[in-house]
């Protein structure tokens, strides 16, 4: 299910905007991690997609990710914004390394 906001985003070129998807709050063991031991999300369910690369000779390469696809990117990925109140990561399809089925 896509999350849809009040304002319609586009990114740009090759860009993405998506959603991090929060790590779960309690260990394999049963531990509830505090916000400082947390790592960064690194899944995310994709909110807007841009209308893909630009080659030098103007060919434009479309995108391999849709709205609504839910990936993997870096750790460190991105630029994180703030939208209407929540969060959210601009990454370049380069930096998304897998699709989750």
């Amino acid at each position: 299910m896509t999350t849809k906001t009040k304002h319609s985003f586009k990114p740009l070129g090759d860009r993405v905007l998506l959603k991090p998807i929060p790590q779960e709050e309690v260990s394999k063991g049963g531990i509830i991690m505090p916000d400082t031991a947390k790592e960064k999300p690194q899944q995310g369910e994709i909110i807007a997609v841009g209308s893909g690369r630009i080659l030098d000779n103007g060919e434009r390469i479309p995108m391999e990710v849709k709205e609504g696809d839910k990936v993997l990117y870096g750790k460190y990925s991105g630029t994180e914004v703030k939208l209407e109140g929540e969060e959210y990561l601009i990454v370049s399809e380069k930096e998304i390394l897998a699709i989750v089925k």
